[in-house]
Parts: structure tokens; C-alpha cells; sequence
């Protein structure tokens, strides 16, 4: 910890550095860090005991833009910030942040380094864009359910009756006509997921069941090929929310998640945790939802690409050569629909879809 009188920083500064949310690390000239503050042992992944006195090579690459920033605020003798830097190190996975770098004021030799992640305000803005994109089509669905459902039925049907009287080349070009139109109604069928405006009917959940479902039915089909590994928090409460949309939800992440890893050494990583502090306002009144509770599926695939991050929740946006695009335009509108938030990050070998939910109201989670 810094001392007081001793480092030149007042006992009560040091606590205030101890509230802030972001990331605040000071280091001497060797480039070893004399103070950190809880939120930087989170982003470091260790501890105050860990970290104090230990070279900061040693927790972020060597190769990261920050040290070019460090050397050119030793420099300069001013503050210097720069943005999207890609920071990497052991024990933390790869994140883009603004960091900031400064002299510790009337302290010789002492620089202090800030980090900010995306704020929660962009990704709750993000995922309001997501919720809108999916909801845009509502119109859409229900019209399509109507109008083009009804004819196709009776394509199908005159199909059937031409196959009775037709030969064998008849009969296969008779066939293929039915097969196309089941193809488009189960298309359709999906859509309707859009017209629905039914309030979710949501009960205590155990998300640790979901996702334990989830993982049985990758790992009997489409995710045979691949690791997928589990870091949950035993302790978390119960999710308010619909079991069944919720595995719908997560079976649907798993599933793009198997299909972006390679073919050998894939891995999906499931994880669970509690996170304070996130609280979204909820539309026409003045209360605002919590949504501790945090859900992410991670691969190592190659990534989502820059042209499409910004469209990946907007319908008929997909990757997939014979995708829909309506998978995660579904994702985004059933946790819209539980009042929740879905968010993602990717950089090659590393994607991560974040979702927050609201727990049941109890004793300690409110």
C-alpha cells in the first residue's frame, strides 16, 4: 500500500484510489509497481501482495503499447493517454482499453497508469441497438406468417398431386418443390419468435441447470469435436427468468461457438460470476433493473469480422454460409425480453459473449 507522508500521498487519497472502479497501477522507473489498487489486482488477475514490488512485465507482454506510453510520459514529463490498446498478459485474457499514464505529481520517480475499459453506458447503449434490431422485424414476421405461409401450403399441396401422375424425373423435381417450401415455412415458424409479445412467464432459476443441459446436448451433437470447459461460481442466486428460453439462449451461443473453433484444440469456456454495480433504467419509469448475475461462453475461434460486429445482432446478418442470420437477432430479443443485457468482445483466438440478468429478489441480492 502507499504510505502516507513516506510515498507523499495523504491516507485519504489512498482510499479514494482504492474506491475507483478502473484499473489504477503506479510504477518507479524499473518499471515495478509500487501501488495497485483492487480494481487493477481484478484486471491483472493477482493480488495487492502478488503485485507490489513486481515488475509490470511480468503481469501485461513486454511487446504491449503501454510500455511505448510509459517510456514517452518519462519522456515528456506530461500526461499522455492513448486509446483501443490492446492489453494481454498471463493471467488475464486479451482487452482493448484507453490507458493513461501520468507523473505522480509531487512523488520523484513514480508514474501512475490508468485503464478504462468500455463503459457500461456503451454496452447497455449497444445492447438497446441489439434489442431495437431484433424487434424490427415483428412487423415483418407477423406479415410473412400471414401471407406467405397460406400459399405456399397449396404449392405443396398441387406438388403432391402432380407427383401421383408423374414419372420418375417428375417425381424428383415434385419432391424437391415440397422439400424447398418445408424448408421455407420452417423459416418462417422461426420468425413468428419475432411477433410474440406475450410477457415472459419467468420463475426462479438456477442458471447452473441451464447451462448443464446446454453442455449435455453440445457434447452428444453438434459439439462432439470440442472441449468445452466450466469456471461457475457455486454460490450465485437464482436467476428470474424462463428455463426454456434461457436454454434455447445458451444452447444457441454454444452452437456458434462450436462452429467458429477450429476443426482440432477447440475449446468453449463457460463461465458464471456476480458482478455489482450494473443497473439498467427501466423504460417509462424512474427504478432501475439490477443485472448481477454474468454468463459468458468464450471460444477460440478466429474471431467475428470488424464489417460485422456492429450488425451481428440485426436479423439476416450471419457468418454461416447457409445461416438464417435470425439466431442471434433471437438471442438478443429473448434477453431483451427478461429485462437482461447480452454483450460480446472478440479478437482472434478469443470471443466472448457476456450476458447479465436479473436475479430473484432476496436478502443480499437486492
Amino acid at each position: 500500500m502507499l504510505r502516507p507522508r513516506r510515498s507523499g500521498l495523504a491516507p485519504d487519497a489512498a482510499a479514494l484510489l482504492a474506491a475507483l472502479p478502473n484499473p489504477v497501477v503506479a510504477i518507479d522507473r524499473a518499471r515495478r509497481m509500487r501501488f495497485v489498487n483492487p480494481a487493477a489486482e481484478q484486471f491483472l488477475g493477482a493480488g495487492a501482495a502478488a503485485l507490489q514490488g513486481s515488475a509490470l512485465d511480468d503481469f501485461v507482454h513486454p511487446h504491449s503499447p503501454v510500455f511505448g506510453l510509459v517510456d514517452a510520459v518519462w519522456k515528456s514529463g506530461g500526461s499522455i493517454a492513448e486509446y483501443d490498446v490492446l492489453v494481454e498478459g498471463p493471467r488475464f485474457p486479451p482487452r482493448t482499453v484507453t490507458v493513461e499514464g501520468a507523473p505522480a505529481g509531487d512523488i520523484p520517480d513514480l508514474l501512475v497508469l490508468s485503464f478504462h475499459e468500455r463503459s457500461m453506458a456503451d454496452k447497455v447503449d449497444r445492447q438497446l441497438t441489439h434489442r431495437n434490431a431484433a424487434r424490427s422485424v415483428t412487423a415483418m414476421a407477423a406479415m410473412l406468417a400471414h401471407e406467405v405461409k397460406n400459399p405456399l401450403s397449396g404449392i405443396r399441396g398441387a406438388a403432391q398431386l402432380l407427383e401421383q401422375d408423374a414419372d420418375a424425373a417428375g417425381r424428383e423435381l415434385t419432391r424437391l418443390i415440397c422439400d424447398e417450401t418445408d424448408r421455407i415455412v420452417a423459416l418462417l415458424d422461426r420468425m413468428e419468435a419475432f411477433s410474440d409479445h406475450r410477457p415472459v412467464a419467468r420463475e426462479a432459476v438456477n442458471i447452473h441447470e441451464v447451462l448443464e443441459r446446454v453442455r449435455r446436448l453440445a457434447l452428444s451433437g453438434f459439439a462432439r469435436h470440442v472441449r468445452i470447459a466450466e469456471e461457475y461460481d457455486p454460490s450465485l442466486p437464482p436467476v428470474h427468468g424462463n428455463r426454456d428460453l434461457l436454454v434455447q439462449v445458451f444452447l444457441n451461443l454454444v452452437k456458434n461457438a462450436a462452429e467458429a473453433v477450429p476443426a482440432t484444440g477447440g475449446e468453449i469456456v463457460l463461465t458464471t460470476a456476480y458482478r455489482h454495480g450494473l443497473r439498467v433504467a427501466v423504460q417509462g419509469g424512474e427504478s432501475r433493473l439490477h443485472l448481477p448475475l454474468m454468463v459468458s461462453v468464450a471460444d477460440n475461434g478466429a474471431g467475428i469480422p470488424d464489417d460485422l460486429a456492429p450488425h451481428l445482432f440485426d436479423p439476416f446478418v450471419t457468418t454461416k454460409r447457409n445461416g438464417s442470420g435470425l439466431g442471434l437477432a433471437l438471442v438478443a430479443k429473448v434477453i431483451g425480453d427478461h429485462g437482461g443485457v447480452i454483450e460480446f468482445d472478440s479478437q482472434p483466438r478469443k470471443t466472448v459473449f457476456r450476458v447479465f440478468l436479473p436475479v430473484v429478489p432476496q436478502d443480499g441480492y437486492r
